[in-house]
């Protein structure tokens, strides 16, 4: 079974259709990516999936559960995590502050017991910092634990809020153009990471990229867009040579 599927989405603002019939299934245990020019409907796909938007037509399911409908602040807690285009994370807190916010998700302790600090309390909070350190262990974080977000290199922030997503457990995780802004040698140490947090976490991972390099580096199947709509869908190979591909990068 699928671990996502979305069955024709469409999405108009206005006048402007973002996405039209847009149908794909993405396989537990894959990198699946989404490439296409500026504008083609990648993010709002993401966006669909992840509940920002509602989609004005077709249905998803994630996992089983039918989640077209399902409220924004649930879907962490299903299974699905992302990272943004822009990191999006907490400035004036240390790495391990914002790794540690993405354990929220797991808390089974009342506010009393958090408060007055209870042995159940305390054997939570000593299980999510364990798990917040494999992660800073996985991603080679360990030199900038203690940090604050706010004095941190480009390449470190968008590694952080990989960490972070990583730290909701997701069975899915969404990687919004997480090579935007890294140097040759960060994107390559990414593409290594994205193999391991499928190969060591068990995690299914959907990316949306423009580098092309990663895209074939990495991934086991590519789904082109343009205009809203799917192009192809296949291996890097195949979505580099198909003539819909090659027509909507670089034209007639």
């Amino acid at each position: 079974m699928s671990l996502l599927t979305a069955e024709n989405l469409s999405l108009s603002f206005g006048g402007v259709h973002a996405v039209r019939e847009v149908s794909f299934a993405i396989e537990p245990g894959e990198v699946f990516s989404i490439i296409g020019p500026n504008g083609a409907g990648k993010t709002t796909i993401f966006n669909l999936v992840s509940r920002f938007y509602d989609a004005d037509a077709g249905a998803m399911r994630f996992d089983g559960t039918d989640i077209t409908s399902v409220p924004t602040h649930r879907i962490a807690a299903l299974g699905i995590a992302r990272t943004f285009q822009n990191t999006e994370l907490f400035e004036h807190e240390t790495v391990l502050t914002n790794l540690l916010i993405g354990q929220h998700v797991h808390r089974e302790t009342s506010l009393v017991a958090d408060f007055l600090f209870l042995p159940r309390a305390r054997r939570q909070e000593l299980e999510f910092r364990r798990k917040v350190e494999d992660v800073i262990d996985l991603l080679d974080l360990q030199r900038y634990r203690e940090q604050p977000i706010g004095g941190l290199p480009y390449g470190a922030r968008k590694m952080v809020e990989i960490a972070r997503a990583l730290c909701l457990s997701p069975k899915l995780l969404l990687l919004d153009e997480p090579s935007s802004g890294l140097n040759p040698e960060e994107t390559e140490d990414l593409s290594f990471w994205i193999e391991d947090i499928v190969a060591d976490l068990g995690i299914t991972v959907a990316m949306v990229e423009h580098d092309m390099n990663l895209v074939a580096t990495v991934s086991d199947r590519v789904l082109a867009m343009a205009d809203g709509v799917v192009l192809a869908t296949g291996n890097a190979s195949e979505i580099q040579q198909h003539p819909e591909v090659l027509r909507a990068y670089l034209g007639d």
